[in-house]
């Protein structure tokens, strides 16, 4: 899968491509739908699939031009979270588009000229039903459609995707993981919540409590989950390892700000500054507890023996 920076590539406009448009943030069931039916209609069509998505996403630049960040969505997944999504569909191309003012002010006339024709040479664009395009989100399937039968591209629209009678939306995925519903979001996501990165040195401290941890950074001030969970980690060793993790900004040790997932192994297979540097996936498979502000660094290390217990005991009690 090739990642394009922007849509203004030579590369991208000569042969044309299948055209999917959104933010599909956790690439969830609906989504994972949707790009089947788009990597199978650009085989048949002899296109290359390609999709288009948004950094920042665009409710992050209305929220932050409004002066009020807290109105931007809780966030499912990191861009490569997202792009690794991707690529297990199937995609062949991803647009990573800048949504900044220009973008935001641009017609809906606009967008269809500049960006579908000119800029990706669109053949086919599939959206979904609640699509909407340029300044103001004035622009409908209808006109997309209107605008795809006078320019000569082919348009589809994909109805809601529902599991169990539930409409299947990254809301719903950030309606789940803000409870701690794990399971529910699993079935959303039809796979287990899951964080990567490179694992990165922090502060020590867990060492110095006793608990090992390894942390990835989580580039977003608002993740969508938070709190202490029972984990399994791949990337250290062959199989799956069981653990405990921290997602959330650590209250007791600092006041920065900043989104860590800290994670401790139940079981640790390598030396002791083997770990750092490697790619990591933390799949977080049952909340614990909300993030908690210990009074003292003793109060600290008994919550952590404690979490470490419980996270023992799930794993016990799940079936063999």
């Amino acid at each position: 899968m090739r990642v394009f920076r922007g849509f203004d590539h030579p590369g991208l406009r000569e042969a044309g491509c299948a055209l999917t448009i959104g933010n599909f943030d956790g690439v969830h069931r609906g989504h994972q739908a949707m790009l089947a039916m788009l990597v199978n209609e650009a085989r048949h069509r002899g296109l290359a699939s390609c999709v288009m998505t948004f950094e920042p996403h665009p409710r992050d630049f209305f929220a932050r031009r409004a002066g009020d960040p807290a109105r931007a969505p809780a966030r499912i997944a990191t861009l490569r979270d997202k792009l690794a999504e991707l690529e297990r569909c199937g995609v062949d191309h991803v647009v990573v588009a800048r949504f900044d003012e220009r973008l935001a002010s641009q017609s809906p006339e606009a967008f269809v000229e500049q960006v579908l024709l000119r800029g990706l040479n669109a053949r086919y664009v599939l959206v979904g039903d609640d699509f909407r395009f340029g300044a103001r989100r004035e622009g409908t399937y209808a006109m997309l459609d209107d605008a795809g039968t006078r320019l000569g591209f082919d348009v589809a629209r994909m109805l809601s995707y529902e599991v169990h009678g539930l409409r299947v939306s990254s809301s719903a995925v950030r309606e789940a993981l803000a409870r701690g519903d794990m399971k529910r979001a699993a079935v959303l996501l039809g796979r287990p919540y899951s964080i990567s990165g490179h694992a990165i040195h922090g502060r020590k401290l867990g060492r110095e409590l006793g608990f090992r941890t390894l942390n990835l950074r989580f580039p977003h001030p608002r993740p969508a989950a938070a709190g202490i969970f029972v984990v399994r980690v791949y990337g250290l060793a062959e199989r799956a390892l069981p653990g405990v993790a921290s997602l959330g900004t650590r209250p007791t040790v600092e006041n920065a700000g900043r989104v860590l997932l800290e994670t401790h192994c139940l079981e640790w297979p390598l030396g002791p500054e083997a770990g750092y540097g490697r790619v990591l996936r933390v799949e977080l498979l049952h909340k614990l507890h909300d993030e908690r502000r210990y009074p003292s660094l003793d109060a600290l290390r008994e919550g952590i023996a404690q979490d470490e217990a419980d996270a023992r005991a799930w794993f016990d009690a799940q079936p063999r």
